[in-house]
């Protein structure tokens, strides 16, 4: 394994970890058992990767590396152990953000290295960004984030573009990286702290037309 695939592996455990953890969270504002949160977990934590992985045709990530899934349960233990806590409904919130600007890069970066052409690699970005969350607020019972005009798919898609567009002009994967992380983090944080949000379309049935 060289360099960039030992790295991609890592991240790829970190940003599955932590999108496993706002499962649990998801889990934890519905009062569920323990059993539910380590399901919310494992499917929020490697829906995305599968999605992508199924896509480009690559073997689904976590089949032969049961370590992902044990990476999610772990995370939904943590969140168990935590008791009742006033403040997970805003750590669900940055722990998603940190997870969704990981996994834009990851998910590019992966794409990038089977040879995908770079447009596509970036909606693989996305597509892993947000699947796994969408099934999350499924399961949950909330509002998809596909369906709410805050700014989230829009900042994945950031981080993503700015990773391919660096790695294509020749940057190194680490600086493209970590300026795909802090675009899509930075645009998210700033709708999380300012209340950011895309406008609607106008013509909507509320405006009577």
């Amino acid at each position: 394994m060289d360099a960039l695939s030992t790295t991609l592996f890592w991240l790829d455990y970190a940003a599955v970890a932590v999108f496993g953890a706002t499962g649990a969270l998801a889990a934890a504002h519905r009062k569920h058992d323990i059993v539910t949160f380590g399901f919310f977990a494992a499917i929020t934590g490697v829906g995305g990767g599968t999605l992508r992985d199924l896509l480009i045709g690559a073997p689904v990530f976590w089949i032969q590396r049961p370590g992902y899934v044990v990476a999610c349960l772990t995370a939904a233990l943590a969140i168990w152990l935590l008791g009742r806590r006033g403040w997970r409904f805003r750590a669900l919130l940055w722990l998603d953000a940190l997870g969704m600007a990981a996994y834009a890069v990851v998910g590019t970066a992966k794409a990038l290295n089977l040879g995908v052409h770079p447009f596509t690699a970036v909606v693989m970005g996305v597509l892993t960004t947000a699947f796994g969350g969408v099934i999350r607020d499924v399961l949950a019972g909330e509002p998809s984030i596909l369906l709410r005009r805050e700014i989230y798919i829009t900042a994945a898609l950031l981080g993503a573009s700015v990773f391919a567009l660096l790695t294509g002009f020749g940057v190194a994967f680490w600086p493209a990286g970590i300026a795909g992380f802090f675009a899509a983090f930075g645009l998210r944080a700033c709708a999380l702290k300012l209340g950011w949000s895309l406008p609607g379309f106008a013509g909507g049935e509320d405006d009577g037309a």
